[in-house]
């Protein structure tokens, strides 16, 4: 059957045809958007923890529905200092992330927020935040995973030592990330460092704190 033949049917018996949605990445600006210079420049190194943090967000797939979880990396020791999850990836999820990065401490006034151009981090609600916590906006070009990449690497790092592509339900896939952050890579993943050799991101933050401590 040709395709006018299907059309004439189609027409005849009322029935519209569904057009597949073309999948795409969570980088979308926003209407309202809030773009900042690009402070990072690639170099995703910093002397000191709470200087410089990378975020990003990622999709994870549930039987019950997806969910994304952004989070806020420490460039100086490579820790998950902010994270949140939800089931939706509007504003509100990445300032959670923020919060919690905050809410540990440790931020140095002008600390760099660096993030690509997806609407979420253009948004006005970013924005505010980021000025509330006296935080300077970083942001990388659009489409350019490069200017993001240790963020975005971090991702794959997740996925990869996680294993599970497809969780049951939201509970199991949050108990797993939860575990993976906060027990399996900052505390236990083991992470070269120039001058201590292989540690983890929390004893890098230890022992870099340490040497910022006046001496007795």
């Amino acid at each position: 059957m040709n395709s006018k033949k299907v059309e004439r049917l189609m027409r005849k018996h009322r029935i519209a045809g569904i057009t597949r949605r073309r999948r795409g990445g969570l980088t979308h600006q926003a209407k309202r958007a809030v773009f900042a210079l690009d402070l990072i420049g690639r170099d995703f190194t910093a002397p000191l923890p709470g200087m410089r943090l990378v975020g990003d967000m990622t999709e994870l797939s549930t039987l019950e529905g997806k969910l994304y979880l952004a989070t806020c990396i420490d460039l100086a020791t490579r820790e998950v200092v902010g994270w949140a999850m939800a089931d939706h990836h509007r504003a509100e999820l990445p300032v959670a992330a923020l919060r919690m990065a905050a809410g540990r401490g440790g931020l140095e006034h002008g600390c760099v927020m660096h993030t690509d151009r997806g609407s979420e981090y253009t948004s006005y609600e970013y924005h505010t935040e980021i000025r509330k916590l006296r935080m300077r906006q970083s942001m990388g070009r659009v489409e350019s995973c490069y200017d993001n990449a240790a963020a975005e690497s971090w991702f794959a790092i997740l996925k990869a030592e996680i294993g599970t592509t497809v969780w049951e339900t939201h509970e199991a896939a949050r108990a797993d990330v939860f575990h993976y952050v906060e027990v399996e890579y900052n505390r236990s993943r083991l992470r070269r460092h120039p001058d201590y050799g292989y540690i983890t991101p929390l004893e890098t933050r230890s022992l870099l704190r340490q040497n910022l401590a006046p001496a007795a």
